[in-house]
């Protein structure tokens, strides 16, 4: 089975804060979210990973062929046109079934669901309160999907689509793809659940099956959000310094020097940091940071950024530096 990954059309919900940073790099809890995603591919019989990329294909690349075993195949969306438009892109090159994961998110899911179902497709779900934030996943008696509503007003569903599918039946898949593309755009993009629901209406049979957890990285507040969560779920690593107050749960690398600070709660630290009488609070810092005096809440900070003497929240890139213009 091969696995695309999109990572380039309007609908991945790229952010200003990440657009230096492919999202499957961006960390949380210590590790890239591509990592968290590669965990769950365990027990399946993935013979290649197809990357749907923007304009930072040469970092994925680079990224993936150094970390993981899989044979990978890169393919740059130079036309962000929608989510149809990107998974269409690796037609050429699928021999078979696929599954299809956008890496904006962590998630809890048994994905050997795959070989226990006769389905044309899953789509999977979280039951969210917040619904009209999503596209929602309506399902029949049986759980097969009927149709996907985006923010609905009313009730209609609970089942927020998370972004994560499996498509036993991928010659309907490109039919509804086509079909897609041969319309107008819906708000501007090709949507590949239209695509979908084209399968749907034409016969096909899509399972609708739950995940045990989805945790969202697509912006700050919800990356940060995870962070903490993956932290209090196991992945938390504290080290303790003298003269410095540690508010659990944390993530600090060896190699980190940390001096007259306060850190935590939900703090991630990677090697090479250093933060001098300072107080830090939700924020993640990249490697080689050096932090001089300032008091950070909701916060995430490249590799090799300087700051010193700021108060607030701040998102910034590698190799940023950021100063308090002395008084005059």
């Amino acid at each position: 089975m091969q696995v695309i990954i999109p990572l380039a059309g309007k609908g991945t919900r790229l952010r200003p804060h990440t657009h230096l940073v492919p999202k499957p790099l961006l960390k949380v809890a210590g590790r890239p979210v591509m990592d968290w995603v590669m965990d769950r591919l365990q027990g399946l019989d993935v013979t290649e990973l197809i990357f749907i990329t923007g304009h930072l294909k040469e970092q994925v690349e680079a990224f993936t062929r150094a970390r993981y075993k899989l044979p990978s195949r890169f393919i740059e969306q130079k036309v962000q046109d929608g989510t149809a438009g990107a998974v269409n892109l690796a037609r050429p090159h699928v021999k078979g079934p696929v599954l299809i994961i956008f890496v904006d998110t962590v998630f809890e899911a048994d994905l050997t669901l795959i070989n226990r179902t006769d389905a044309d497709g899953i789509i999977w779900a979280k039951e969210v309160e917040d619904y009209q934030r999503f596209g929602v996943v309506v399902t029949d008696a049986d759980g097969y999907m009927t149709r996907i509503v985006e923010k609905p007003s009313t009730p209609i569903s609970k089942l927020a689509n998370i972004g994560l599918y499996y498509i036993r039946s991928v010659d309907s898949l490109w039919k509804g793809i086509d079909h897609v593309l041969a319309n107008a755009a819906n708000k501007g993009e090709w949507y590949l659940t239209d695509a979908f629901q084209w399968m749907i209406e034409h016969g096909k049979r899509i399972l609708t099956a739950e995940v045990g957890g989805w945790y969202d990285c697509g912006k700050l507040d919800t990356l940060l959000e995870t962070n903490e969560i993956l932290l209090r779920k196991g992945a938390a690593r504290r080290l303790d310094f003298p003269g410095v107050t540690i508010h659990d749960p944390v993530y600090i690398e060896d190699g980190v020097t940390i001096e007259r600070s306060e850190i935590g709660p939900n703090v991630s630290l990677e090697a090479g940091t250093r933060v001098t009488g300072s107080r830090l609070r939700h924020t993640i810092v990249g490697q080689g940071a050096k932090l001089n005096g300032v008091h950070l809440d909701g916060s995430l900070l490249g590799n090799r950024v300087v700051v010193e003497g700021l108060s607030g929240s701040m998102t910034l890139g590698d190799d940023s530096e950021a100063t308090a213009k002395p008084s005059s």
